[in-house]
């Protein structure tokens, strides 16, 4: 397992934008499938973005797809979601997901697929 630390979650007005960064440590960067998961208080937690280990294969939740864009540099070890057009039903805690993919060339979707996890960024959109 990879350490994973999130950052960059904040309160924004709804249709303002915000980036999240997701630095890692501890193991190979460039291997891990990763993803940003959100939960809203009272709900299930949910996919909201998925990537492969070189960035070119990517999937968004349908209510986010064409606003938020992930994206790694594995250069800097480090995951983004940016974030754009918020609305308040995107307020809910952010967070960053990593296993290592050897050998996959796609994106993880389950939940159960990822077996590190940071501690979550609280995005709150108001309106």
């Amino acid at each position: 397992q990879v350490q994973l630390v999130e950052t960059g979650g904040g309160l924004v007005q709804a249709g303002g934008s915000l980036r999240l960064s997701c630095a890692s440590s501890g193991g190979d960067f460039y291997v891990l499938a990763m993803a940003w998961f959100r939960q809203a208080l009272g709900k299930k937690r949910e996919l909201v973005a998925a990537t492969n280990w070189d960035g070119v294969r990517t999937y968004y939740a349908d209510d986010v797809r064409g606003r938020f864009t992930i994206s790694r540099d594995n250069s800097r070890n480090t995951l983004y979601l940016q974030m754009n057009s918020l609305k308040p039903g995107d307020t809910a805690a952010y967070y960053c997901a990593a296993r290592p993919s050897y050998g996959l060339e796609g994106y993880l979707r389950a939940e159960t697929d990822y077996d590190s996890w940071g501690q979550g960024t609280q995005v709150t959109v108001s309106l």
